[in-house]
């Protein structure tokens, strides 16, 4: 997706609450040095996901710390867990097994901390979790999803946030009925409060699928320059499931030559805008770019 000018300011702001996360002091050199990021790589055309990519290099540098959504995404994870019960019983109750599968996960998208369309924290998600399953699927590609899923190749899952992890468990447990295998995509390094290795290891993420690769890199999304390993399980994948907006922002106008199935909560104006949907719709979209 193209970046616009009003990802300038949000994305200051997610520098500005980071920084406080890391408690050090350095809320000003890392804004400081996303604005120096933001000088060097804002231009019209350019991608939104590489260029949050380059202003938070600059600002984890600058902050000093390596992870400091740590905390925040393993209180996540232990708010999200408790509800993996009562999901399952929504998704058992449903005439519709993959679509209360996927509305489950996409419940969990708006554990995105520091976003204004976001919840605060941790401790607010189970009090809205019955809410956000009654919003259901908005603008609902499930059906073509379900014809996908038909054709020959594996699954490739990229995930996002913690905690919405927990809740992708449900959507992988269906997905795994199909007879395929779900090959998980997690984060290279530590990138706001995205699942990487470590943090999928700790919730057992490596038990429900059937591998599990990182990108090999500090980034917003996927990268382009991928690893190999990745490349080639992208290619000969039947579908890829890409969730939230930052898989969305980087994959959106790639070709990866199969379809790519984005499932996200619209939690901006241009992500919203690029997906002629309203904010705040939970979104699956089949894309054959």
């Amino acid at each position: 997706m193209d970046i616009r000018p009003e990802c300038v300011p949000c994305l200051l702001k997610r520098v500005l609450f980071q920084a406080r996360l890391a408690g050090n002091g350095s809320e000003f050199k890392a804004l400081s040095a996303a604005l120096s990021a933001y000088a060097e790589e804002f231009a019209e055309g350019r991608n939104s996901a590489e260029v949050a990519t380059e202003v938070h290099r600059k600002a984890y540098a600058a902050m000093g710390v390596s992870d400091p959504y740590l905390d925040l995404k393993m209180r996540a994870d232990e708010a999200a867990g408790s509800l993996l019960a009562k999901a399952g019983e929504f998704v058992d109750g449903s005439e519709d097994r993959l679509r209360a599968a996927l509305t489950v996960s996409l419940a969990g998208n708006i554990m995105d901390f520091g976003q204004s369309s976001s919840i605060d924290g941790p401790d607010d998600f189970a009090g809205m979790f019955d809410g956000l399953l009654a919003q259901g699927i908005g603008s609902d590609d499930t059906d073509l999803l379900r014809k996908v899923l038909l054709d020959p190749g594996d699954i490739i899952f990229i995930f996002d946030n913690c905690g919405e992890s927990q809740l992708d468990k449900i959507l992988i447990r269906e997905l795994k009925k199909t007879g395929k295998n779900v090959i998980g995509v997690v984060r290279g390094m530590p990138i706001l409060n995205d699942v990487t290795m470590e943090d999928a290891l700790r919730i057992g993420l490596d038990a429900e699928l059937d591998g599990i690769v990182g990108t090999g890199a500090f980034a917003i999304g996927i990268p382009s320059n991928v690893p190999d390993d990745i490349s080639d399980a992208l290619s000969d994948s039947c579908v890829v499931i890409a969730k939230g907006m930052a898989n969305y922002e980087s994959l959106g106008n790639r070709d990866i030559g199969v379809p790519v199935a984005f499932v996200l909560r619209a939690k901006c104006v241009p992500v919203a805008d690029s997906l002629n949907v309203d904010m705040g719709t939970n979104v699956v979209r089949v894309a054959y770019v």
